[in-house]
């Protein structure tokens, strides 16, 4: 059975952690220039790198396999409104964790939502899905047109 669809808030919630997971330290740090500052926070655990386990499915619904391992980052932080935020990146870009986890939790923050919305994560969304239909348009540049030498015959 299907896992029930996530409330409004945990979807928008993922989606802004998904943004932040995929933009690099530089890129938020530079929106974060342009934006409010964020309220001081207080680590309670991390950042710290280690690795996962990835898994995959033969066919998409075949047995699972170990595919190989992934490094990533983590961190939790407090800020001084008492909103928690959670950060998990790949790779080990420590200050990119602690970024994203320090906009975690002011994001959760009712007074400051839509200002870093609209000068952080939107941004940082349009750069990535523009990044997404370069690649989209240079590998659709190299796609092979086969067709059959039946339909080009002349009887």
């Amino acid at each position: 059975m299907p896992a029930p669809p996530p409330s409004p808030e945990t979807a928008a919630r993922q989606r802004w952690m998904s943004v932040l997971a995929r933009a690099s330290a530089d890129a938020i740090a530079a929106r974060l220039a342009h934006a409010p500052a964020l309220p001081e926070s207080t680590l309670l655990r991390g950042p710290e790198s280690g690795l996962v386990m990835l898994r995959g499915r033969a066919g998409g619904g075949g047995s699972p396999f170990n595919l190989g391992e992934m490094s990533v980052t983590r961190c939790t932080v407090r800020n001084a409104q008492g909103f928690v935020g959670h950060a998990y990146v790949q790779g080990r870009d420590q200050h990119q964790a602690r970024l994203a986890a320090e906009l975690d939790a002011a994001l959760q923050d009712p007074a400051r939502h839509d200002a870093l919305e609209q000068g952080v994560i939107a941004p940082l969304a349009t750069a990535q899905q523009a990044a997404r239909e370069e690649a989209a348009a240079k590998a659709a540049a190299t796609r092979v047109q086969f067709f059959t030498m039946a339909t080009m015959r002349t009887s």
